[in-house]
């Protein structure tokens, strides 16, 4: 029998994602019996473990080896030159949220270094870079998935690039694309029309459970809806330039956009309350709810995001605790949109969705 050709598995970040990914990493490995997987670098920003000799890290033990190392990160240009002297086949997993990481992924694609990555940043940031980080892929004969970016474990990504891949032609994109926002409104403003706390203490409850950033700020500027719908304009055909370079709704009042802290902001979020509530009551008035959206209309090139009033009876008033929807209007499917819901956030189905794409990766190297 021929012997298990080796695939190298680097990763950046063993925090709520990476742990998971490890875990889900380790079962993989064992199933595999074409491949060997054998992971030679794990870093996180503080701390790293690797050999000279590309030594294999265990993975049933390597979130204790990697917190009582004393080694420390390699400077990212010399990680690309590690990673690319080993003469075997590589795998980049970045489990990070982080710019300077996004920005040197050219340098590691043209090098023949595929990357798998949740990382939002590199694919919503300048155009350039989206433009970059493509050409360095052609050139650099590398692969690169990054389904995780875009709604957790949901096959977002993979389902607008067979679209446009297959000839359709996208008219249209919207649907809640955050699962702290789908929880926040879900609970706020529920289709029952009575029950729904004020708005400052479903935002505190929020976060109590764990639905939102440690600042719920850097959830409610809308910023992380527009990342996403940056990424998926760009597919659909579009050169958006940045996530800021369209209208995006933020729900921090402006008295509280420069307080020190979270835990300040949401001690005098209270004061706002009565316009989240006239905001509801509004939409009551008409027979619908509120609902923090993001939308692309292909043709008139406009993307926003923001709050928008639905029916009790559309898709979008109906979703149900933390759940993205993603609903895809195009020429093939007609007036009837292409749907995708489920979970949209939460380390597990995040993982899952890296640890799809490092398949993916896998079935061609």
């Amino acid at each position: 029998m021929a012997s298990a050709r080796q695939v190298n598995i680097a990763i950046i970040g063993a925090g709520g994602v990476g742990k998971c990914f490890l875990s889900q990493l380790e079962s993989l490995a064992a199933r595999r019996q074409n491949q060997k997987l054998v992971l030679t670098y794990i870093a996180t920003s503080k701390k790293a473990v690797y050999s000279d000799a590309y030594s294999p890290i265990a993975l049933d033990s390597v979130v204790s080896t990697l917190s009582s190392s004393s080694q420390a990160p390699l400077a990212l240009p010399k990680l690309v030159d590690y990673l690319a002297a080993s003469g075997t086949k590589t795998v980049l997993v970045d489990n990070t949220s982080s710019q300077d990481i996004a920005d040197a992924y050219p340098s590691f694609l043209r090098r023949g270094i595929s990357i798998v990555t949740p990382n939002k940043k590199a694919f919503s940031g300048s155009y350039k870079l989206w433009q970059d980080i493509f050409a360095a892929k052609e050139e650099g004969g590398s692969l690169l998935y990054h389904e995780a970016s875009c709604g957790a474990g949901l096959p977002v990504i993979s389902t607008i690039k067979d679209l446009v891949e297959t000839g359709d032609e996208v008219t249209k994109i919207e649907g809640v694309f955050s699962g702290t926002m789908s929880f926040l409104f879900n609970s706020f403003a529920p289709t029952s029309g009575s029950g729904g706390g004020k708005w400052s203490a479903e935002v505190a409850k929020a976060k109590e459970l764990g639905y939102t950033e440690p600042d719920p700020r850097d959830d409610l500027n809308g910023l992380d809806v527009a990342r996403k719908l940056t990424i998926l304009a760009r597919y659909a055909g579009l050169e958006v330039e940045s996530p800021t370079s369209f209208p995006v709704q933020s729900l921090i009042p402006k008295q509280l956009e420069s307080v020190a802290s979270g835990d300040e902001f949401l001690a005098r979020l209270p004061e706002f309350d009565a316009e989240m509530e006239e905001v509801k009551a509004e939409a009551q008035k008409e027979g619908k709810v509120v609902r923090f959206v993001g939308s692309i209309d292909v043709a008139s090139k406009q993307v926003k995001v923001g709050l928008e009033k639905f029916d009790l009876s559309h898709p979008i008033a109906a979703l149900k605790g933390s759940d993205n929807i993603i609903s895809f209007y195009t020429k093939r499917y007609g007036s009837n949109p292409l749907i995708i819901q489920g979970a949209g956030a939460g380390g597990d189905v995040t993982a899952m969705g890296v640890t799809s794409d490092l398949l993916k990766v896998l079935a061609q190297l």
